[in-house]
């Protein structure tokens, strides 16, 4: 019962936080429930995915309701490569899993390309670097896979890269790459869902936890949809930043636990 309220909590600001810097919540609810450390890896990045799945229904629904615009040819070709790059890296996850004797192992692995991620996404939005304008389906389905095989892989959902990403190689403003990174979430997370459903199943994990983890990340998409039609893009990045520097000190405790 404890757990449960306390995951929450954690759901609930992290998926609203991750709504508003279309990270997805995830690179959020990872290392908080690494650091509360009650569930296996697995059960933690399965947990993190749902929360973020629903979170990007919840979010993309109510900001295309207040006018949001998409181009559904970018959502297409984005949401085909981040279906296969889940699937990916789903399978490369449970690989680990397997390969490893040890979770910590599997867990410095996610923690160490997360921080890598992280430092390039705040270098990338703090120092202005010069981007790419491009404009091919087959450069928006490439960016898909790497954001989808990543996201699965490392259990957060979304994660930094996303927005960054999407800046770098299309020139996006950040509100704009927020809402495609969110899109995106929505397709790699029901990929590595579909994934478990028909691989190694849900039965192993305490599904009693999801009592408390889907209306908590219901709750979460809402407020963060309604916080993002409201906040400036000055404001959002203030948030993004934020955010990355918080997760940064997160993973890095996480890590030095380890050892």
């Amino acid at each position: 019962m404890m757990i449960g309220i306390l995951y929450v909590i954690v759901i609930v600001l992290a998926n609203t936080i991750g709504a508003i810097s279309g990270m997805g919540g995830g690179v959020l609810i990872k290392p908080i429930f690494d650091l509360i450390n009650v569930h296996s890896v697995s059960e933690i990045s399965f947990y993190a995915t749902l929360a973020v799945f629903t979170m990007s229904i919840v979010s993309t629904t109510r900001q295309i309701q207040s006018g949001q615009k998409a181009n559904w040819r970018i959502v297409f070709w984005v949401a085909t490569g981040a279906i296969m790059g889940g699937i990916l890296g789903n399978i490369t996850l449970e690989y680990s899993l397997n390969r490893f004797e040890s979770e910590d192992k599997v867990q410095l692995m996610q923690i160490i390309l997360t921080v890598i991620t992280l430092l390039f996404a705040f270098c990338f939005t703090k120092y202005d670097w010069p981007t790419a304008k491009l404009m091919r389906c087959k450069w928006y389905l490439v960016c898909g896979l790497c954001l989808g095989f990543l996201a699965s892989l490392l259990g957060i959902g979304g994660g930094p890269i996303n927005v960054s990403l999407f800046m770098l190689m299309f020139s996006f403003k950040i509100k704009e790459a927020t809402f495609y990174s969110i899109c995106t979430i929505f397709f790699s997370q029901l990929a590595k869902l579909l994934t478990i459903l028909f691989t190694t199943g849900v039965m192993q994990y305490d599904l009693s936890m999801l009592y408390y983890i889907i209306p908590a990340a219901m709750i979460g998409g809402i407020i963060g949809a309604k916080l993002t039609h409201l906040l400036s893009e000055d404001k959002v990045t203030l948030v993004f930043q934020s955010v990355v520097i918080c997760v940064l000190v997160i993973n890095c405790y996480n890590a030095y636990d380890l050892f």
